[in-house]
Formats: C-alpha cells, structure tokens, sequence
C-alpha cells in the first residue's frame, strides 16, 4: 500500500510507527546507551552538547514513534539525562520544578515535532497490476 496526503501528488510507502509502550523502551535504553557513550567522551557532565545528543535522540526516537508517544519518550529522556549526565552516578537530582519541568518540555517537544507528520490524514492508493500475456495490448497506450 502506498499512502498520500489529500491534494498531494507525492506518493510515500505506509509506515507503521511503534507503539507506546515500545516507543518508551527503546527511547529508555537508547538513553543508556547514549550515556555510556557519552561517558566514553567524557561528556558526562551538564554542558550544551550532552543536551543537545539526548534531543536529538528524542526527535529519532519521535520519527519512529506514535504522537502519543512523545510524552513517554521524553520522561526517558530526562531520566538518563538527569541521572547520567547532570547528577551522574545513575542518581537523580532535583534542580527544581522550572529547570527540571524546561528539561521535560524541550525533551517531549523534540520528539513531538516529528512525530506528528504520522498524524496528518493520508489517503490509501492502491496500485494496479496490468495484466500480462493476453489481451495486455489493449492496455499500452
């Protein structure tokens, strides 16, 4: 099957996205992963490119997830980012409610953005076989 959006010419294969509870899983040991790359780096610690590598690890996870996803993949997010890389130690800190709740919203959002294209309504197109041997002449041009 092939999918297209309403008054759109361009025609995409139909992509299944994870579910939630899977999307939350992955997100969660990609996470550890990241941190133990992270670790290898020696960027364990809170700086901008620690940051930016667990954003960019919720917006992949996003393209692969479902939009109701978004929430679940950013709460992993910052589960490894606050343990591994703020407060090190897999120990979770608190920095308070508008630091951690920043952390939360950049994290959920990231992967919200690209996400959400798996929401848009598409229209299924079915592509025809033409039929081979007999009588295909009267379907050439």
């Amino acid at each position: 099957m092939y999918s297209a959006r309403p008054g759109g010419r361009r025609y995409h294969p139909v992509l299944d996205r994870l579910p939630v509870p899977v999307s939350g899983t992955a997100a969660l040991v990609a996470g550890g992963a990241l941190a133990l790359g992270l670790g290898w780096l020696g960027e364990l610690h809170a700086g901008w490119f620690p940051y930016i590598a667990y954003i960019s690890l919720a917006a992949l996870a996003g393209a692969f997830s479902r939009p109701l996803a978004a929430p679940l993949v950013g709460l992993a997010a910052w589960l490894c980012c606050n343990a591994f890389v703020e407060h090190r130690h897999a120990e979770l800190g608190w920095s308070g409610v508008g630091i951690e709740s920043g952390h939360f919203v950049l994290f959920t959002a990231a992967a919200l953005v690209l996400s959400l294209p798996a929401a848009i309504p598409r229209r299924a197109i079915r592509v025809e076989r033409l039929p081979v041997g007999e009588g295909a002449e009267r379907h050439v041009g």
